[in-house]
C-alpha cells in the first residue's frame, strides 16, 4: 500500500510496510470475527481474505502501525503482506526491490548487520503497551526502541498543538 503524505500539496507517497507483529502476535488478525486474516507458518500476516472479510474494520482500529486500510467501495481490508508470492520464492518484495535509495531493504538480520549501518530495532514502544515485530526500523546506534509515544509529545510540543486536536482526514480510508 502508498499513502499520499499530503494530498494537498503534494504527489508525494511513502510506502505503508505491514510490521507484521510477533507479540502480541498480529492484533488485526486477532480481532478478526470470520478469521479472514491468516497468519502464514513463517510469520507473514496476509491481507484479508476477500471471500471471508465482512468490512467490519476491526482490524483497522487494532493495528498499532495504521498499516490496514479499508477499500469502503470494494468493502475489503487491504494491507502488506510481504508480497509473500514473491518473498516464498526468496525474491525481494517489490517495495524494498524498486527503492532507488534502499531505505527499504530486504534480508536476513545476519545479512543487515553486517552490510547496514544503525542499530536494527524491532521493538516499538506506544505508551504503555510495547510491541515486538519481524520488521526492524533503523534508529541510530546510541536509541534502543522506538518510542511513538515520546516522538508524538515531541513533534506536538514543536507545533504548539493541543494533544486532543483531530487529524484533517480520516487515514484508514482509501
Amino acid at each position: 500500500m502508498v499513502d499520499f503524505i499530503d494530498r494537498q500539496f503534494s504527489v508525494a507517497t511513502q510506502p505503508t510496510v505491514c510490521m507484521h507483529c510477533e507479540d502480541p502476535v498480529a492484533p488485526c488478525a486477532q480481532v478478526c470475527p470470520v478469521l479472514a486474516i491468516l497468519i502464514t507458518p513463517d510469520g507473514v500476516v496476509q491481507q484479508a481474505e476477500p471471500s471471508r472479510c465482512i468490512a467490519c474494520r476491526n482490524c483497522v482500529y487494532a493495528c498499532p502501525f495504521g498499516v490496514p486500510k479499508m477499500d469502503a467501495e470494494a468493502r475489503l481490508m487491504k494491507k502488506c503482506n510481504l508480497c509473500y508470492d514473491r518473498t516464498s520464492q526468496d525474491l525481494q518484495p517489490w517495495c524494498a526491490q524498486a527503492c532507488p535509495t534502499e531505505a527499504l531493504w530486504y534480508g536476513t538480520f545476519e545479512e543487515f548487520t553486517s552490510q547496514r549501518n544503525g542499530r536494527p530495532v524491532n521493538h516499538t514502544v506506544f505508551g504503555e503497551q510495547e510491541v515486538q515485530t519481524r520488521v526492524y526500523h533503523v534508529l541510530p546506534e546510541e536509541v534502543e526502541r522506538l518510542d511513538v509515544g515520546a516522538l508524538l509529545d515531541e513533534a506536538r510540543a514543536e507545533l504548539n498543538r493541543p494533544a486532543n486536536a483531530q487529524p484533517a482526514q480520516d487515514p484508514w480510508v482509501l
